[in-house]
């Protein structure tokens, strides 16, 4: 079983695909927006991945490389050293608590493997982007929430674990592709 992991202080997203048939067994994401502190969220990620690695006996994770650089309108430098260091702590984690050395996919190298091209032009973010791509590869029941205030009150849209999910779908398969 092949863990992919989307790592974020706010929202991590996970896909499991079986590499021997290339389906997805699991998809979802661990909410970590309400804790503020860094080492809980890290506690969270750590119990969550417990229960997966127990439910479906992961035998290799791939977990999307941290960014390289800075890129003007995006991540602030203490953004990038926060994300950078919570990337590490979940990484040892695998690595201590599951035994496994994790495999660091550059996001970009991913997405080319699969053929997902995202368009810099188009009015759809490349976060939708990628949603749409995997959307229209998986059935899958995908978590939605219903909107308590506001203009769109009782609205029910996707949650926004979503995007973190399809992240992870894209690392999860690119890494079965490659070994």
């Amino acid at each position: 079983m092949i863990l992919g992991l989307d790592i974020s202080t706010s929202c991590t997203g996970w896909c499991l695909i079986n590499s021997d048939r290339g389906t997805i067994e699991g998809m979802g994401y661990i909410d970590l927006a309400r804790e503020k502190d860094i080492l809980l969220k890290a506690e969270i990620v750590k119990s969550n991945l417990a229960i997966l690695d127990e439910e479906y006996c992961i035998e290799k994770i791939f977990i999307e490389e941290n960014l390289q650089a800075f890129r003007p309108g995006f991540s602030s430098a203490k953004t990038l050293m926060t994300l950078a260091r919570f990337n590490g702590i979940v990484s040892y984690i695998c690595k201590r608590d599951l035994g496994l050395d994790p495999f660091f996919i550059n996001v970009n190298v991913a997405r080319k493997s699969l053929g997902l091209k995202i368009d810099r032009k188009s009015t759809l973010s490349t976060k939708e982007q990628i949603f749409e791509w995997v959307s229209e590869r998986v059935d899958f029941q995908w978590p939605t929430k219903t909107l308590k205030s506001g203009p769109r009150k009782g609205q029910e849209i996707l949650s926004p674990g979503c995007y973190d999910m399809a992240d992870a779908y894209v690392i999860a398969c690119a890494g079965n592709i490659s070994q």
